[in-house]
């Protein structure tokens, strides 16, 4: 445990800091940071880092080594353009335990823009929010990280033990940045996640299979529909076929830990759709795309089976052909076990900050913390501000939930590595 004037001073300097932490987040928020089209705000971070002095590390992901891991998420995209950004602290003498301080840099689309009430892109601030896609989800958190480790150094101390602090690509749609970074050798004691959690601990978490299914059909003219097949009926059939699954896995809740009380955990959405080339011809194709969660535990390769096998049945029954292919996650959930130090620790922080027990949860979306948990037997401590409409129009994160929880991981980052007085 810290010193309460050790804490005061650090707590302090984060408070010192917090305008330039906000311009930052602002900057890297004006950074359109789409998949694919991250190089920008990696730009930015990795100056970020290297003016701190840290140890820089820059790489293009690598397909062939990622795809001979399980936890591989097939990709849609060019390797080329997917890039990891990695600085790493080391100090003098190493003495306490080492970090990671992990966030993605990479964003959702924002949908049509007109529908927002200002640019996704301007970082406006408001009423004690600041607003943007990314804002939460997780920009905010990628600076509270950088910021957090720049508050030990501002009170005069200096970490005593290795940290590393990556900007991961990929979290948004196959975890690859994150598994990347591992595959690379990144690996320490625990590791720090501030995904948006409402000022709380990410307890357990659903694993996600991203999957495209194809149905073929018989084109005709629309005088003669009785005689074609449409496919994108036959489409909507399988679609039901899919959400009888859903509900056969969510009437299982009670048989997994920790999500007995999560009213319905495994969610089977249908994000995107397409098909057909012409109004007036029975279409004869019709694709969409699928995100389907799964409990931790279960094999992600055995819920896999059971999708092509349901999709198998369903297609018999409307006597078409149907095709899955995998486009994005295969990746399994994870839980964080209870008792180990880096939560005490976490906890510690957090009670010194906003004066209250640190509260865990269940959430059924996807975390990169399975990365470091399932491959790694790292802890990984997901923890986050407060946060609105991510992935939705308006997102929005809580400035002063921002500041609390940097302030947190400050602490945390003192109690866990340890600190010197700065020579």
């Amino acid at each position: 445990m810290l010193n309460p004037e050790t804490a005061r001073r650090i707590t302090d300097a984060v408070d010192a800091a917090f305008d330039r932490q906000l311009e930052f987040t602002a900057e890297l928020i004006r950074h359109p940071s789409l998949r694919a089209a991250e190089a920008s705000a990696q730009d930015l971070m990795f100056a970020e880092l290297e003016s701190r002095g840290f140890a820089m590390d820059r790489w293009a992901l690598d397909g062939e080594a990622l795809a001979t891991h399980v936890g591989y998420g097939p990709s849609t995209v060019a390797f080329e353009d997917l890039t990891n950004v990695v600085g790493t602290y080391t100090p003098p003498e190493e003495k306490g335990r080492s970090l990671i301080l992990n966030g993605h840099i990479d964003v959702v689309p924002t949908g049509p823009e007109e529908t927002w009430e200002r640019s996704p892109w301007d970082a406006a601030v408001k009423d004690g929010w600041m607003y943007g896609r990314g804002a939460g989800d997780m920009k905010a958190g990628l600076a509270a990280n950088l910021f957090a480790f720049d508050a030990i150094r501002a009170a005069g101390l200096a970490p005593a033990s290795t940290i590393h602090v990556q900007s991961v690509v990929e979290e948004e749609c196959t975890g690859n940045g994150s598994l990347a970074a591992l595959q690379r050798g990144y690996a320490a004691d625990a590791v720090i996640i501030p995904e948006p959690e409402e000022n709380m601990l990410v307890r357990a978490n659903v694993g996600v299979i991203w999957f495209r299914v194809r149905v073929s059909g018989k084109p005709t003219h629309v005088r003669e529909m009785a005689s074609g097949f449409n496919a994108i009926d036959a489409a909507y059939s399988l679609m039901g076929a899919l959400r009888e699954l859903e509900a056969k896995w969510n009437a299982d809740k009670d048989s997994h830990r920790y999500f007995e009380d999560v009213d319905h955990p495994i969610n089977v959405n249908i994000g995107m759709i397409s098909g057909g080339d012409w109004p007036s011809s029975v279409p004869s194709w019709c694709e969409f795309d699928v995100r389907a969660a799964l409990y931790p535990g279960v094999p992600a390769a055995d819920v896999w089976d059971e999708i092509q096998e349901c999709l198998r049945a369903a297609g018999a029954g409307e006597s078409v052909a149907v095709s899955a292919e995998r486009t994005g996650f295969f990746s399994e959930g994870y839980v964080l076990e209870e008792g180990s130090d880096a939560e005490a620790a976490l906890a510690a922080a957090h009670q010194e900050v906003f004066g209250s027990v640190l509260q865990s949860f269940t959430t059924p979306g996807y975390l990169d913390g399975r990365v470091f948990t399932l491959y790694a037997g790292i802890p990984a401590l997901v923890y986050g501000p407060v946060s609105e409409a991510i992935h939705g129009f308006d997102e929005r994160v809580s400035i002063e939930s921002v500041r609390q929880v940097t302030k947190t991981i400050a602490l945390f980052i003192a109690d866990w590595c340890g600190v010197t007085e700065a020579a």
